[in-house]
């Protein structure tokens, strides 16, 4: 009994250090994905003198629209892969007294690659008869 008490109190004193080989146990993480993600392609269809409707379309709602900032719409975008942030992006559209767009700030995701299905034809060739 009094080996099992020693065993069970060093275990205990031991998990408490930061060496432990019990802190090599950790709950799983998951990938998470938040804000807007506006890609590049996109932002090359905005056009000076856009209306906010038309931005918001394009866009989408933006994920930021402050009151004291009435002209300015920012989308954000963060990846985190498990604990570690590896993407991050901003951008700014701004616009007039009018709600036309004027500027556009920040970047933007890479445009999106077609796939291999954008490539295939939409219907069989015709087989002709010998």
């Amino acid at each position: 009994m009094r080996k099992f008490l020693l065993l069970s109190g060093v275990l205990l004193l031991t998990a408490c250090g930061s060496y432990s080989p019990l802190n090599l146990l950790t709950p799983h993480t998951i990938d998470v994905q938040q804000g807007n993600y506006v890609t590049q392609d996109v932002v090359d269809k905005l056009q000076p003198g856009m209306t906010r409707a038309q931005v918001r379309f394009l866009l989408g709602t933006p994920l930021i629209a402050d009151m004291f900032h009435a002209d300015r719409w920012d989308y954000l975008y963060t990846y985190r892969s498990g604990d570690k942030l590896t993407e991050s992006r901003q951008l700014s559209v701004f616009f007039d007294k009018e709600g036309r767009l004027t500027q556009v700030e920040g970047s933007a995701m890479p445009a999106r690659r077609a796939s291999l299905a954008d490539d295939a034809p939409t219907a069989p060739a015709p087989v002709g008869k010998p």
